[in-house]
């Protein structure tokens, strides 16, 4: 696989079964994906994993997600943001997360029959998330 420039192997073992990776090197960086659901997983996953991949679906939302990327930065691990599938509205927060990541996948709503508009655009294998997806000042005044 390193020949082949995989960059990231992600969740290899059913949650549960971590300790099997206690000690094993492997050339290519192992991301935990199911195995880390909140804050209080992250310290459970040095020695096993080299990446956490945080999910704002799974943790409950952006707060608890910046305080496991700040845990697993200050425990040596690398950070990844993920997705379930989910419309842009979804992706925004995440992406916020993004800018402390090594690795972002943020592609839920390619995978929609239809997004929300407005959404996020993708370009050249990057996300932007316009103002527009926030909200904006008119949108408040009009309301």
């Amino acid at each position: 696989m390193a020949r082949q420039n995989v960059s990231l192997i992600e969740q290899p073992l059913a949650r549960g079964s971590e300790a099997d990776l206690e000690g094993f090197e492997s050339p290519i960086p192992i991301a935990a994906d199911e195995s880390v659901l909140d804050l209080a997983d992250v310290p459970g996953l040095v020695g096993r994993f080299q990446v956490v991949n945080i999910k704002l679906d799974k943790c409950g939302g952006l707060t608890e997600a910046l305080l496991m990327a700040k845990e697993a930065r200050r425990l040596g691990l690398g950070v990844m943001v993920g997705n379930m599938v989910g419309t842009s509205l979804a992706m925004a927060p995440a992406f916020i997360l993004g800018q402390l990541c090594d690795y972002v996948d943020l592609d839920g709503p390619t995978f929609l029959k239809e997004d929300r508009v407005p959404s996020v655009q993708y370009s050249d294998g990057e996300i932007w998330c316009p103002d527009d997806v926030w909200g904006s000042q008119s949108a408040v005044l009009a309301a």
